[in-house]
């Protein structure tokens, strides 16, 4: 009997226990919703459209980084670095190279737009 009343008293805290829990989340949902209905979110700024000149100082960073990872991998395999493999430095020479070829190309277009456009009678 002693153990029976000891599990009643358990299963009383554990239902006690839970019921201030439901409260508290009731709470705190309501408490969200007159937040947000009471200060409403504030309209964020909108950010400006990067500029033709950040995209393609972005685009020449990133092809130099490439550049730089690629001759470092390079000089530690040539020196012997154990942790330097032939697969990760030839992966990393041809992203360099590649990137640097479509840098070359978008580079071609926009000279070619702008001889384009001073070429064109006013």
């Amino acid at each position: 009997m002693v153990q029976r009343a000891d599990i009643n008293s358990v299963l009383a805290d554990i239902r006690s226990l839970r019921s201030q829990m439901m409260q508290n989340q009731r709470v705190e949902q309501e408490n969200a919703i007159r937040g947000g209905v009471d200060n409403p979110a504030r309209v964020q700024k909108t950010r400006e459209p990067a500029t033709f000149t950040d995209m393609l100082s972005k685009a020449v960073g990133s092809v130099n980084e490439l550049q730089q990872n690629s001759n470092e991998l390079r000089t530690a395999y040539d020196m012997g670095d154990p942790s330097v493999d032939i697969t990760r430095v030839m992966i990393a020479s041809q992203k360099a190279t590649v990137s640097f070829e479509a840098l070359t190309q978008v580079r071609n277009r926009v000279v070619k737009a702008y001889e384009d456009i001073m070429n064109m009678p006013m």
